[in-house]
């Protein structure tokens, strides 16, 4: 008998979420009528994008230059080096940028996003908002799930030129690589299918942190010490579900 009310109860979640996606997805399209959310969405996205750029640079710089020095440094023993710019347009490009990406906004933004939602609920200021007539929805999810979304495409672009350009230019003071070369060859595997599947990766995974984010922290309901847990459960079903399209998505692109 638990074990059925836990289903039922699981499952009843899952259609309050995804009548809450359905919802916030319908009013994305008529949010340019929302004059009052804009201030939100641009702090949305200096928040989660612009003051993520240095942690983002750090890290793509560290790996695509690792991969480009090694990858190098072993391919070129078996006369290989070509198979360089395949294995970073595999790893980067399709893999690693959007993965790492997103992981990073969870950290940063989702974690954020719940909290401060969390917080609101306790402290009545959804109610308040509500007795004035201003749909929660409207003005603090959907600018929210905005803002998280042009972030992580642009981050995504950003993740992928810092690991190429720094990549290289932190690998040329332990092998000269000549950056003409390593360009033209780079882009001349690059294909536009490749592209095509990070920019949607982007925006599956940018809604995934924004939905998840903005849902547990609107459910917290009176009590402060709700408010870390929702935030945990942000964490972990965000990266869960990051993980499960990530690999649905590499698979209708690539396999089938």
């Amino acid at each position: 008998m638990n074990n059925n009310k836990y289903s039922l109860k699981r499952f009843s979640g899952y259609i309050n979420f995804l009548r809450f996606s359905l919802e916030v997805i319908g009013e994305v399209f008529v949010f340019y009528r929302k004059k009052l959310a804009w201030k939100v969405l641009n702090r949305q996205i200096l928040f989660t994008g612009y003051e993520a750029i240095s942690i983002i640079f750090i890290i793509a710089l560290a790996i695509g230059g690792i991969i480009i020095l090694e990858g190098y440094s072993i391919l070129s023993n078996f006369g290989q080096s070509e198979l360089l710019y395949t294995i970073l347009i595999t790893i980067i490009t399709r893999e690693l940028g959007c993965l790492l990406t997103a992981f990073i906004l969870v950290a940063r933004s989702g974690t954020a996003i719940s909290t401060e939602l969390g917080n609101m609920v306790v402290n009545h200021e959804i109610e308040a908002l509500m007795s004035f007539g201003i749909s929660p929805i409207n003005y603090l999810v959907v600018p929210r799930t905005i803002g998280v979304v042009v972030s992580m495409i642009i981050l995504n672009i950003y993740f992928n030129a810092s690991a190429l350009f720094g990549g290289w230019f932190l690998a040329t003071f332990f092998t000269p690589i000549n950056i003409f070369e390593f360009m033209s060859s780079f882009f001349a595997r690059l294909e536009i299918v490749d592209i095509v599947a990070s920019l949607i990766k982007s925006v599956v995974f940018g809604l995934i942190i924004a939905l998840i984010s903005c849902y547990e922290g609107l459910k917290v309901s009176v009590a402060s010490t709700e408010v870390p847990q929702r935030t945990i459960k942000t964490v972990v079903y965000s990266l869960g579900w990051i993980i499960v399209f990530d690999i649905l998505i590499t698979l209708t692109t690539y396999v089938f």
